[in-house]
């Protein structure tokens, strides 16, 4: 699964990456973030607008949702059934969603500190993600995403029985392919970066406090400043 995820980068860094349109002034003042967590804002990409890079709400909340609430349950959709789930298969369709990274954290035992996983060289990535559109009983519009994951690689698997979705550069534009096609057009679209990119290493036990958002979160152990 994904619970807790890294976005250092820049806004122009992001924009020259995806090859985005301008970006809005609120995109443009984002600051780096080291500890994001389910339910607070995450920069996204969808297949409505590939050119822009948008804030959703972490916890896909779907259309005919009573509540925002449902959300807390939804920040990840299994890749291998998200086809057959009322909550997901929609999105799945027509919903797509790129969500930058530049690294995520996974908890291998309980105790254990985390481990913080990125690619080599620490090179900015996209998780593949849906998104959905929520509208409460007030009439407010709240647009909400979530992380799909599938089996580990070889390289997670020694960390966690599931990991995020992570796609090649490649095959972002046919992620965020416009409208709607088939579910299984849609999943030939998943393709994994390799896992020999990839690079792990422990990090503080400070990353179990949300609150907690700064350098020292990603900071090998023993390595970091004050924690709070």
């Amino acid at each position: 699964m994904c619970g807790r995820f890294v976005l250092t980068a820049d806004s122009g860094l992001i924009q020259q990456a995806f090859d985005l349109g301008p970006l809005a002034p609120e995109v443009q003042a984002m600051s780096p973030r080291y500890n994001i967590a389910p339910s607070q804002p995450v920069a996204v990409i969808t297949n409505e607008d590939p050119t822009e890079l948008t804030f959703h709400r972490w916890g896909l909340v779907p259309s005919w949702a009573k509540d925002l609430s449902i959300g807390n349950q939804m920040i990840n959709a299994r890749l291998e059934t998200a086809a057959e789930k009322p909550s997901f298969k929609n999105a799945l369709k027509r919903r797509r969603c790129l969500i930058p990274a530049n690294g995520f954290y996974e908890w291998p035992k309980k105790g254990q500190n985390p481990i913080y996983v990125h690619l080599d060289g620490g090179e900015l990535f996209a998780f593949a993600g849906l998104w959905e559109v929520w509208r409460s009983p007030e009439g407010d519009t709240v647009k909400t995403c979530t992380i799909l994951t599938t089996e580990p690689n070889e390289f997670i698997k020694d960390y966690h029985h599931r990991m995020a979705v992570i796609l090649p550069r490649e095959r972002y534009a046919e992620w965020l392919t416009p409208g709607e096609v088939s579910h299984a057009e849609a999943l030939s679209f998943i393709k994994m970066v390799d896992a020999d990119q990839m690079r792990a290493y422990e990090v503080s036990k400070a990353v179990n406090n949300v609150g907690y958002d700064s350098p020292d979160c990603i900071a090998p152990i023993g390595t970091q400043g004050t924690l709070l």
